[in-house]
């Protein structure tokens, strides 16, 4: 198993072993580069290869060989060279920037003091590593398909994916950006970091720079215009995005309505349901849509909340920050009419159900937070399901207010990932009734590239695996499978690092596999978190001085990320240039039909401990079996074309509502196969009340699985079930463990050839034989070098292949 860098030590300095001797003359290198006598070791290295790889480059010009890629490599590495200086010649700053983060305080010295020479080490290898690549095309050796740039300025939302020049393109960029520099700076807004414009990001109230937020407003109903001008002044060249930012509220607002913080969340400073935090927040989005109205700044969409959630439960950790440590009158009133009509008047009903003696519905109360150990009782399940739709009330009244004086507005939510993957559903997200609602879908999917740096957390992934693939693909095909014509925006992607996890030496594979995986599976963009370098090297204007944030807060992010990562930062540029380079065929790869549905009942997930927890295993054992995977639940069998697949799996869906058990009745009369875990599936209503009906098979196939039956056992039958729709090519892997880690997808093409693209996610090499299903031999092209390979081949921990695969 690969031992993980946790970041205590940088890397061996092997290439040189005097880092900071000085040279006594200054030498002349080709294209007129200079190598100066305070240059250390490394950075003269650095800076001959630079020289060799730009006289690489313009051979490969002459050639018509494409050189984006190489423009980056020498971009970032001229750019991390001087911020190898800069950080060489700010050591106190350095330590203080190591220290905010816990993980690194106890070494910051020795970090900080590291740290320019591992910067320029990774420099030398980025250079070395396209010295090489552009060595061997120029050599005939390999040939590359030039990059499908993005063009900044014209890509347009479609239907289900950004056009750019008449291609599927996939965006990147960074979410937080440099504070303070102007959108029109190349040196933070290009080709290599992305050139997205965007306004709103007033992470941490420290500014409110491009910030869309409830300060807009005065106590007079006027516009504050000064802050109104941070938004108009976005130029009108580059597309972007919008972030409406709702962690503040004015001290005017407070005094007017003293409820106003009353269950309030970290992102989401006010009570949503406080009709003076709505009229005001009616006005923002009304004027800030109506100033922005086709503008290109729009084309990526608004994103209507960062982050929302509102976990109502005690002793969950969001209560540190003081969140819903109560409700507000108007929460309590409104839940109190969603139960009159739940109940249909009948308050009998409720206290039967509840255990209580209220005289009406006006009477009702509720202790908030909510005491955990009644979950999957009445009550926890109503007070759940209410604050789930209550939020769908909030974001369904801001796009509305939106569409009311823009109605083209494209539109997306922040949604964390835990609000589907975790168990807890006391947060107050329906992932899918948001991902139903908005014109988007929006999120800020993160993976773990190694450990937990947090004690206690559990790393156990990392047993069977190179990182933590699971919490990115099952969260997208979830997303992908409710809303599967909409374009897919990770606003904040925590693939690089995280408040859980970072590792200074990461590895340039794992950062290629994430970003391709994601992209595989419907990622359309992603702004990474986060670029906090100005272009002289220092930290930006948020980082500098003494900073008092929360952790993890924006202090504590700096250390151990892609701002020190030069082989990282670049190999995000790189891999988003290849996938953008196969553009048409990802997106062939990944709008296929999903053969087998995963059943997902919120019902089930409100009332038990480990629904989802219990749910991945059985995907995890899925996963690895050449197609992809999809999830339904009553909305989409009821809105969807039901020919989309072959069967229904239902495993641990004890409770659930009335419609949904109709919907999957329905579905078996109309000719569906439906597998049941055991008998005790569906068996529940949303209050536990058992349910008489059983399924019948109808005009379709049910069937039901004995009691105690096991994922494997369950696994296989579900896959009897779609043999018919599994792909012609085969794909035999030994990677020498007894459980599976490569991941394949297969699309057919018009000449008979396939495409196939296969990742490897565990820590070793896998061997790997091609053949198909009729017995016909194969060659096998790797697209990405388009060189031969034979019909066995191997690939390594974290590789990525790109074929094309035809009968001989």
């Amino acid at each position: 198993m690969r031992q993980h860098l946790l970041g205590f030590t940088l890397a061996p300095l092997f290439l040189l072993t005097t880092a900071c001797s000085q040279q006594e003359s200054v030498a002349k290198v080709d294209n007129n580069e200079t190598l100066s006598a305070t240059q250390n070791n490394y950075e003269q290295t650095a800076t001959l290869k630079i020289a060799k790889l730009k006289k690489m480059m313009q051979q490969a010009q002459s050639k018509q060989i494409d050189v984006t890629r190489e423009q980056s490599i020498i971009w970032f590495a001229e750019q991390f060279l001087k911020f190898a200086n800069w950080d060489e010649n700010n050591y106190d700053a350095v330590v203080k920037l190591f220290g905010y983060e816990r993980h690194y305080a106890a070494d910051k010295e020795k970090l900080a003091k590291e740290l320019p020479n591992f910067e320029r080490e990774k420099v030398i290898q980025i250079l070395d590593k396209g010295i090489k690549e552009l060595g061997q095309e120029l050599a005939g050796e390999i040939k590359r398909r030039p990059v499908n740039k993005v063009d900044w300025q014209n890509t347009k939302a479609q239907d289900n994916m950004f056009v750019s020049n008449g291609k599927p393109i996939f965006l990147y960029d960074y979410f937080s950006k440099t504070v303070g520099q102007p959108l029109t700076n190349k040196d933070v807004y290009n080709d290599h970091l992305g050139a997205l414009y965007h306004g709103g990001e007033d992470l941490y109230p420290v500014d409110h720079d491009r910030a869309i937020n409830s300060f807009l407003v005065r106590e007079d109903g006027t516009f504050d215009e000064e802050l109104m001008k941070e938004l108009t002044r976005i130029p009108d060249t580059n597309i972007g995005f919008l972030v409406y930012w709702l962690m503040g509220i004015p001290k005017w607002v407070e005094e007017q309505e003293p409820e106003v913080r009353k269950g309030r969340s970290l992102f989401t400073g006010f009570d949503i349901d406080n009709p003076l935090a709505r009229d005001i927040w009616g006005k923002i989005i009304r004027k800030t849509g109506e100033l922005t109205k086709g503008k290109k700044v729009t084309e990526v969409g608004f994103v209507l909340a960062n982050e929302p959630h509102w976990y109502a439960e005690k002793g969950h950790w969001t209560q540190k920050f003081q969140e819903m440590t109560s409700i507000s009158s108007y929460t309590l009133n409104k839940f109190r009419s969603w139960l009159d009509k739940k109940y249909q008047g009948d308050i009998n009903e409720l206290n039967d159900n509840w255990g209580t003696h209220f005289s009406q519905f006006s009477d009702v109360a509720i202790e908030i937070p909510i005491d955990p150990t009644i979950k999957g009782e009445p009550k926890w399940y109503d007070w759940t399901r209410y604050n789930m739709d209550r939020s769908t009330d909030w974001f369904t009244y801001v796009q509305n207010e939106l569409h009311s004086v823009n109605k083209d507005a494209d539109t997306h939510i922040k949604i964390m990932p835990r609000m589907f993957m975790d168990d807890s559903r006391s947060g107050g997200i329906d992932t899918e009734a948001l991902a139903e609602l908005t014109t988007m879908v929006g999120h800020d999917a993160k993976s773990f590239g190694s450990e937990n740096i947090r004690p206690g957390k559990s790393s156990k992934w990392i047993e069977k695996y190179a990182y933590n693939w699971g919490i990115v693909t099952m969260f997208h095909d979830f997303m992908e499978s409710v809303a599967p014509n909409k374009i897919n925006v990770n606003s904040e992607s925590h693939f690089l690092s995280s408040g859980q996890w970072r590792d200074l030496d990461t590895r340039t594979s794992y950062v290629r596999s994430v970003y391709w995986l994601a992209t595989l599976l419907g990622m359309d963009a992603n702004m990474g978190w986060f670029w906090a370098r100005d272009p002289d090297g220092s930290p930006e204007d948020r980082l500098e001085g003494d900073l008092d944030f929360f952790d993890p807060g924006l202090g504590g992010a700096f250390a151990g990320s892609n701002n020190m990562q030069p082989h990282v930062t670049n190999e995000v540029t790189q891999v988003m240039f290849d996938l953008n380079s196969f553009s048409e065929e990802i997106v062939e790869l990944r709008e296929q039909r999903r053969p087998l549905r995963l059943f997902y009942s919120e019902t089930t997930a409100i009332n038990t401990n480990d629904y989802m927890t219990k749910g991945y295993k059985l995907y995890e054992n899925l996963f690895f079996e050449g197609f992809p995977l999809g999830f339904v639940t009553k909305n989409v069998i009821e809105k969807q074309d039901n020919n989309n697949w072959d069967a229904i799996l239902v495993y641990r869906n004890n409770f659930v509502t009335d419609e949904e058990f109709k919907s999957l009745q329905g579905y078996l009369n109309k000719g569906g196969t439906v597998i049941l875990d055991s008998a005790q599936s569906l068996s529940l209503d949303e209050y536990g009340h058992p349910r008489n009906a059983k399924l019948v098979a109808s005009k379709g196939k049910l069937i039901v699985m004995p009691k105690g039956t096991g994922v494997e056992a369950i696994k296989q039958t579900a896959l009897a079930e779609v043999s018919g729709s599994t792909p012609d090519v085969v794909v035999k892997v030994d990677n020498g463990e007894s459980f599976k880690t490569t991941t394949w997808r297969t699309v057919k093409q018009g000449n008979g050839s396939y495409l196939v693209n296969i990742l490897n996610l565990g820590h070793g090499t896998a061997n790997l034989k091609l053949s198909l299903t009729n017995g016909k031999a194969v060659t096998v092209k790797n697209l990405m070098t388009s060189n031969q390979l034979g019909n066995t081949f191997t690939i390594p921990s974290e590789g990525v292949l790109l074929l094309e695969v035809t009968p001989k």
